[in-house]
């Protein structure tokens, strides 16, 4: 069970992490998960039951003293309401009182018991091994301890919603064109494949003689086809002839910043309108089930999978072999 978990958490921090800051937020929480699981490992080693979670509201409460719900929330930068059902555990546990204001008999203030008090001095020493040991993690990633928190704090700072907002209405004007190849694009076509190869895979042969010379797949009867966003070339595909009308969609690459939004689907449906002047009969392409997302994506444009891999594959990698049905099987 514990193989499993890990392997999904590592399979999702991959598609998480191919999302760029897209995710970030969820990258983030899934760090913060990794992180609160390690304290917690470390508590339970040494005999403490605290909870990694609690210590932000604890630690609050023994530096400053008794203190409102509302108060931790804004001194922690939490909402109300989560503190307020994380503090409403912490006192149904023993960890925190809770008892009228001196100065005010509506307002409740917490305050914690021996308890907390007696297991906070336990884990103190451990605070310190942990703070040492992450600066040790954080400096051996190429970051600066003291720079770290600051930098995501201003990305995070208030007004983030009003640029991207911005930059969303910018974007709109944006058309994403699909033009055929010319002598200015082909140095991208290798450069869009390359990217998506080599942090999956490893570059054949095969795989360089065709991103060296796309002229050479137009001169067998195919077509190579990129996808511009404003002056950016930020997208490839091509066509390639094996026998009279039979193709393979192949070396499909969009740049990683532009993932999501589209590109993809419109080069192959590019690429099938191609197909389908050339007069083509059979269009097919081969994949690896690493590539989750492609695959889905070519499910959904009127690609069916075949039960075998194809014969005479050129590429040592693929264990995926589909084939384009029309537009009724993309409509399914």
């Amino acid at each position: 069970m514990l193989v499993l978990t890990y392997l999904v958490q590592e399979q999702m921090v991959t598609y998480l992490g191919d999302m760029g800051l897209l995710s970030l937020g969820s990258q983030l929480k899934a760090i913060s998960d990794q992180l609160y699981a390690m304290a917690d490992q470390v508590y339970e080693r040494h005999g403490i039951e605290l909870q990694a979670r609690w210590f932000p509201i604890l630690r609050l409460l023994h530096d400053r003293g008794p203190m409102t719900v509302g108060e931790i929330a804004s001194a922690i930068g939490q909402t109300h309401s989560a503190i307020s059902q994380l503090t409403t555990r912490l006192v149904r546990d023993g960890w925190v009182s809770t008892a009228s204001d001196a100065g005010d008999r509506r307002t409740r203030r917490l305050t914690l018991t021996a308890k907390a008090e007696a297991a906070l001095q336990t884990a103190k020493p451990l605070w310190r091994a942990m703070r040492d040991g992450l600066e040790e993690r954080v400096r051996s990633a190429g970051l600066d301890p003291e720079t770290l928190l600051a930098g995501l704090e201003r990305v995070a700072a208030p007004g983030l919603a009003d640029i991207i907002t911005a930059k969303a209405q910018e974007q709109q004007q944006e058309v994403v064109h699909i033009v055929p190849l010319s002598p200015d694009l082909r140095s991208h076509f290798y450069r869009l494949n390359a990217l998506w190869l080599e942090r999956y895979f490893v570059l054949e042969p095969y795989d360089i003689e065709v991103m060296s010379n796309p002229e050479a797949i137009i001169e067998h009867g195919g077509a190579v086809l990129f996808a511009l966003l404003g002056d950016a070339v930020v997208g490839t595909c091509a066509l390639k002839q094996h026998a009279p009308g039979e193709y393979e969609l192949t070396k499909m690459g969009v740049d990683p910043a532009v993932r999501g939004v589209g590109i993809g689907r419109k080069l192959i449906e590019a690429a099938v309108a191609e197909f389908e002047r050339l007069g083509g009969r059979e269009l097919f392409l081969e994949t690896n089930t690493r590539l989750e997302s492609a695959i889905h994506l070519y499910e959904r444009t009127g690609f069916e999978h075949q039960p075998t891999i194809r014969e005479g594959s050129s590429y040592s990698r693929a264990n995926v072999h589909m084939i384009w049905r029309g537009r009724s099987a993309a409509a399914a």
